[in-house]
């Protein structure tokens, strides 16, 4: 079920199944995390967290680092893609750099039994110190997200 979550005066757009949330690495949540990605992600999780317990009369079993990691690591990806097409002008590549960027628009984090990698998250979230500072502060100033 999608579901839209105000916060910070950003409109934040996810899908709620169980066991499964989608988080749309769109405009609104570049303008969300610009400058803030730290505080802001642990916002974003409460609230998706919270209402997903309302939802499904459950808590979603994934840790909150290893989601933070997982939308981190996706919104990094689609912004380095946006980027490498706005420089490198090579059709063929673009082309290639774009369908790899619709995978990274929509990020799925699901627990354990729904999503094979959830490993590979779950051993990353030690590093979301270092993925936040890697991440752009000014992400929204970009422009490259347009939609």
């Amino acid at each position: 079920m999608e579901k839209r979550y105000d916060i910070a005066e950003c409109n934040i757009r996810v899908d709620l199944s169980e066991g499964i949330i989608r988080v749309f690495s769109d405009a609104e949540l570049w303008r969300f995390l610009d400058g803030k990605a730290n505080e802001r992600f642990e916002l974003l999780i409460e609230t998706i967290k919270s209402d997903y317990e309302n939802v499904f009369q459950k808590p979603l079993n994934i840790a909150n680092d290893s989601l933070i990691v997982e939308i981190l690591v996706h919104v990094y990806c689609d912004y380095l893609g946006l980027a490498f097409n706005r420089i490198f002008k090579i059709k063929p590549i673009q082309k290639l750099v774009t369908k790899l960027l619709k995978r990274a628009e929509v990020v799925d984090c699901g627990e354990r039994a729904k999503d094979t990698n959830r490993w590979v998250w779950d051993f990353l979230a030690r590093f979301k110190s270092l993925f936040i500072k890697l991440l752009p502060a000014n992400l929204n100033a970009t422009n490259l997200k347009k939609h």
